[in-house]
């Protein structure tokens, strides 16, 4: 390998690297050291706004082989073909803890891939669990909040999340997972991901279909308890990710779909856009897609790892989105915490530009003009005309069914208005899943519950346990008697 010269950033060979130009051997530096200069401006602002949420993530690159061609349903172009390969780049992470948290905190772990198609970037963020808290986006800084350390202490409050839960029965559901011996994986390399959101399909006629995203694990299904996560390396998941790569033991995931009809939709029992709920499998059963396996890791963690833009907006031709609430709002939130994270242009760093061609009318703003591959996710800062309709056609849109999105369905008669969702539903599927573990698994998840909300007010405790009697009685019973041992 042929040793490389040191430069300054614009090119310029640099003479000295350990020693800046002083007056006399122990005097004071001179102004014209632009070279430690230039060190030290750049250290000042090598660090970009941390992620409010999912700061903690690993990077790994991969592919994406169909199993099933998905042409019936979807013009998707990279769901074609049985044995058709997509490049895919995956970021596993966890949720409510910044950069110098834990791996094995109990908490939601992030599932976000980057399938790099020949029809653009389509991104699926999504989580290990098949439900969220909520079902609105207007409550999710609110969530956060709660879940964040005191604001006056900088600690973690558990009184404060149990708060937060007691005055939102719709998060029942997925604290039961959480709190479950399902709530801190061993690995990334072992737990399911899901969309958890509802997304559509659409086929070469414009016929629409729901869907899920669902990735089961292949190295199967593995967790920690409270001990076991209380003496674990607090960088053990990414640890184990990068380590499993490097060995050649790539990780890999079964990827299926549920689908479900329109009319389907319209008659069925629950809402199927409803983040808070999962649709049964006996209903709508998984169908095999795909395989997806990691095999790379990335070669500079900022770079890649950490300037990784994911949204779920990034969609392609066949995909598209439903009237999923809490979607609706992500659709907006995550392109807007990019461009404050990473600029305007920050679709042009190469972790997060297309493999296909790149042709649009927006132009400037910070960084731009980088083109990071030759002939792929083009810059666009040429001289070309930069607006639309011009004299020349260039960069005519293709509204046509062979890319264009179906017009959505609303409900008929549908009035524009704040509704209401305190009185659906929030325990069948609460208690279903409590009645499925065993007396072991509930015992567990009773402790993690207590250990919690034991900090909490009386009131707190009252509105809590009345949630979970109403999923089940034994459910209320069991962390009742857990609040008792423990407090």
């Amino acid at each position: 390998m042929s040793r490389k010269t040191l430069t300054t950033s614009t090119g310029a060979p640099v003479a000295d690297d350990n020693n800046s130009i002083s007056v006399g051997e122990r005097g004071p530096l001179t102004f014209d050291n632009h070279h430690t200069f230039e060190k030290l401006a750049h250290f000042n602002r090598e660090r970009i706004p941390e992620r409010v949420v999912h700061a903690r993530g690993t990077g790994v690159y991969g592919t994406f082989t169909v199993t099933r061609a998905m042409s019936d349903v979807t013009i998707a172009d990279f769901l074609q073909q049985p044995g058709q390969q997509t490049e895919v780049f995956a970021r596993f992470s966890t949720v409510g803890g910044g950069q110098d948290s834990s791996d094995y905190a109990r908490d939601p772990r992030g599932f976000a891939l980057k399938f790099y198609t020949a029809q653009g970037n389509y991104d699926m963020v999504g989580n290990n669990t098949p439900v969220f808290f909520l079902r609105d986006a207007i409550k999710f800084p609110d969530f956060i909040h709660s879940q964040k350390k005191h604001p006056q202490t900088n600690l973690p409050d558990p009184a404060r999340m149990y708060e937060f839960w007691a005055n939102h029965p719709q998060s029942l559901h997925q604290v039961t997972i959480l709190m479950s011996d399902r709530g801190i994986p061993a690995s990334y390399r072992h737990m399911h991901g899901f969309s958890s959101h509802t997304y559509s399909f659409w086929d070469k006629d414009g016929k629409r279909s729901w869907m899920k995203w669902h990735f089961k694990t292949n190295q199967g299904i593995r967790n920690l308890t409270e001990d076991e996560a209380a003496i674990a390396d607090p960088r053990g998941a990414q640890r184990d990710m990068v380590e499993a790569i490097e060995r050649g033991d790539f990780p890999s995931w079964t990827a299926k779909v549920q689908i479900m009809s329109e009319q389907q939709a319209q008659d069925y029992h629950i809402n199927p856009f409803d983040l808070t709920k999962v649709w049964p499998h006996a209903d709508f059963p998984l169908i095999e897609v795909g395989q997806l396996e990691m095999n790379r890791n990335v070669d500079n963690y900022f770079a890649e790892t950490e300037q990784a833009a994911f949204a779920p907006s990034n969609l392609v031709p066949g995909i598209g989105v439903s009237p999923d609430k809490m979607l609706q709002g992500r659709l907006l939130a995550y392109q807007d915490a990019h461009r404050y994270r990473v600029g305007a242009n920050g679709n042009q760093i190469l972790v997060n530009a297309a493999k296909c061609p790149v042709h649009h009318n927006q132009r400037d703003g910070s960084m731009a003009g980088m083109c990071p591959v030759t002939g792929h996710g083009a810059a666009n800062q040429d001289s070309s005309v930069n607006f639309y309709p011009n004299d020349i056609n260039d960069g005519e849109a293709t509204p046509d069914s062979t890319v264009a999105e179906p017009p959505m369905p609303v409900e008929q008669s549908a009035w524009i208005n704040r509704y209401d969702t305190d009185g659906d539903d929030h325990y069948s599927q609460a208690g279903a899943l409590f009645r499925i573990m065993d007396d072991s698994q509930k015992d567990q998840l009773a402790a993690n519950i207590a250990g919690g909300l034991v900090h909490a007010t009386g009131s707190v405790q009252e509105r809590m346990l009345a949630q979970f009697k109403a999923a089940d009685e034994d459910y209320a019973a069991r962390v009742h008697a857990k609040i008792i041992v423990q407090g």
